[in-house]
């Protein structure tokens, strides 16, 4: 079965959730009429569907390869990778003046969602290449703008993010990349640089590498961390290709998931030093970096939707071919399993799910979108602290989400879905690199807490519970006919829930400095909690506008009936999970951290 992209549902959520008619009108977003939008999203679906998709599973099967530092990638990327790039693909949201499309945020996330949809491994290159793109416009010199922005977005170079070494994963303090100034504005970049996704490939004429270093003077720890331009190629005054730069990739790994990307290893200066670009100041690359993975973690977000929706679309089309077993309410003979209760449960809360991560993460792009470009400064700063309350959120509720939908997936399928050869296992493996890379959850869990809530006393935290309030206010006025049985049980799993989360939001800001271990004890489930319960109010209000839709005859009838379906599943399935998590959130640290070492 081949990707279909779910442009029903992306385009209700852009117009009904996300605003997009708001965003249309914000400054220098006037091209994002919904009209133009729909035929994007069209075109993006079909050449994703067509072009990209039918890469996947073989390319899985025959990943990319590494021979005497060249790696060749997986047949038909190069090819596919080329007609991305003409069509124009890497450009949607990036400005005008490099080439690109400058459309919003929020038309350029389904585009996103799509692309890794169809092949999550092809998809990595583009993501890095994005992140590259948004540090140099934030830190990056004029020059270092005009000479690299236009080949990135043309997709001629490619770009990536090298902070990892063997000794320095998460903890970035210990990096030992060495930058020695040479006197001529250039750097000696010496050291080892690992999992540094697409760090060699055949797709591109360079690859633009940015490096986290230290230069010789630098503070120990975080604050002596510079950020440096090294390309794979050296580029000449004139904007040509020049000598090939001392950077060679000496392996790449071999993954469970994501095979045909290849994750190298990547030494600088085995042979006199790799020459390096300073981008912005001395000890601000930490600084600089976070624009990049900022951006990145969001996409990787998008990921964990795309290979659920995927994985989705492949369970419903098997439970729908599959015959086994009998009715339970009687039949002449075996039915198709999407008759049995508990695979529709599986369905339901794979769907229920994958619509509800959807839905936040749209609305999250639409508030980037409005802080940057709004008109107005305090409603900027709003937008953009929404944004980034939701950013950690997006990226690890959203890839939690994926690993437990691409496992169901797997289940809906049975012993086929342990098969390799059914394709439902490549998403869940897929999907388990997630949670992982760009910062683990727990990582985002600590972000969300010490940098998102704690910060600001819970401020975001609470507008986005007043906001809650007033979808709850809005479900119980409205006359919904037919459908008041359900909507009413969406209001109240949506007020116990608003209400957990408003407990465990005082709890944190409140606990925080007195019992740090308590409260980071409780971060992941904190995590969860909120995007478990941000996204049930997205699925309250997505059943509160199919409702008035309903009313007025407007549109797709079935579509909105199952709109309003989906939501009460996820009330009673999804959104009741938030008692219990404020419960271990709140009273669970003790049990965490009893044991001594010695007991484990």
């Amino acid at each position: 079965m081949s990707y279909v992209a779910p442009l029903k549902d992306m385009l209700f959520v852009m117009n009904e959730l996300a605003g997009l008619s708001a965003v249309n009108a914000l400054p220098n977003c006037e091209d994002a009429t919904p009209e133009t939008v729909e035929a994007i999203l069209e075109e993006n679906a079909k050449f994703c569907g067509e072009v990209i998709a039918p890469l996947n599973h073989s390319a899985d099967k025959e990943p990319s390869f590494w021979h005497d530092g060249k790696v060749t990638t997986s047949k038909g990327f190069k090819e596919a990778f080329r007609q991305f790039a003409d069509a124009g693909w890497q450009g949607v949201q990036h400005p005008v003046e490099f080439g690109g499309q400058g459309l919003p945020k929020l038309v350029a996330t389904p585009c996103i969602e799509m692309l890794n949809s169809a092949n999550l491994s092809f998809a990595l290159c583009p993501l890095l290449t994005d992140g590259t793109i948004e540090a140099l416009m934030t830190a990056g010199s004029d020059e270092q703008k005009k000479t690299y922005l236009e080949n990135f977005i043309s997709g001629k170079w490619t770009g990536t993010m090298n902070l990892t070494e063997p000794q320095a994963g998460s903890d970035l303090a210990l990096v030992r990349t060495r930058a020695v100034p040479q006197g001529d504005g250039t750097y000696k970049i010496s050291g080892t640089k690992i999992f540094i996704t697409f760090g060699e490939h055949d797709m591109a004429e360079n690859i633009v590498h940015l490096v986290l270093a230290r230069t010789p003077d630098a503070p120990e720890g975080v604050k002596g961390i510079s950020l440096f331009i090294v390309p794979k190629f050296l580029v000449n005054a004139d904007g040509s290709l020049g000598a090939r730069n001392d950077v060679h990739c000496v392996s790449i790994e071999h993954k469970l998931g994501i095979k045909a990307s290849p994750t190298a290893v990547l030494q600088f200066g085995d042979h006199g030093g790799a020459t390096g670009m300073l981008v912005g100041e001395e000890n601000r690359g930490l600084e600089y970096m976070f624009i990049m993975m900022n951006a990145a973690r969001f996409a990787v977000g998008m990921q964990g939707i795309a290979v659920a929706e995927r994985a989705y679309q492949k369970a419903v089309a098997y439970a729908k071919d599959r015959l086994q077993s009998r009715d339970l309410a009687g039949s002449a003979g075996a039915v198709t399993i999407i008759h049995q209760p508990d695979v529709r449960r599986m369905l339901m809360s794979m769907r229920a799910q994958v619509e509800a991560a959807r839905a936040l993460a749209y609305v999250a792009a639409a508030a980037s979108d409005a802080g940057h470009h709004h008109a107005d400064e305090a409603t900027r700063k709003a937008n953009q602290a929404c944004y980034e309350f939701l950013v950690p959120i997006v990226k690890g509720w959203s890839t939690e989400v994926s690993v437990d939908v691409t496992s169901t997936g797997v289940q809906v399928h049975g012993g086929m879905g342990f098969i390799e050869e059914t394709g439902a296992a490549q998403y869940y493996r897929d999907a388990r690199i997630l949670p992982i890379y760009e910062g683990t959850t727990a990582i985002q869990a600590n972000d969300l807490v010490g940098r998102k809530t704690v910060r600001d006393g819970g401020a975001v935290a609470r507008d986005l519970i007043e906001q809650m309030r007033a979808t709850e206010a809005q479900l119980a006025a409205i006359d919904s006919g037919s459908y008041a049985q359900d909507l009413e049980v969406i209001r109240k799993r949506l007020a116990d829930a608003a209400s957990s989360f408003e407990a465990v939001v005082a709890y944190v800001v409140a606990n925080f400095k007195a019992d740090i271990k308590g409260v980071f004890a409780g971060s992941v489930p904190y995590l969860k909690l909120s995007g478990v319960v941000l996204g049930g109010w997205q699925m309250a209000r997505a059943a509160l506008v199919a409702a008035g839709k309903l009313q007025a005859g407007d549109g797709d009838a079935s579509f909105y009936k199952a709109k309003i379906v989906t939501a009460r599943f996820y009330a009673d399935h999804i959104l009741t999970q938030a008692v219990s998590l404020q419960a271990a959130i709140v009273e669970g640290s003790a049990g965490v951290l009893a044991l001594t070492e010695d007991q484990f």
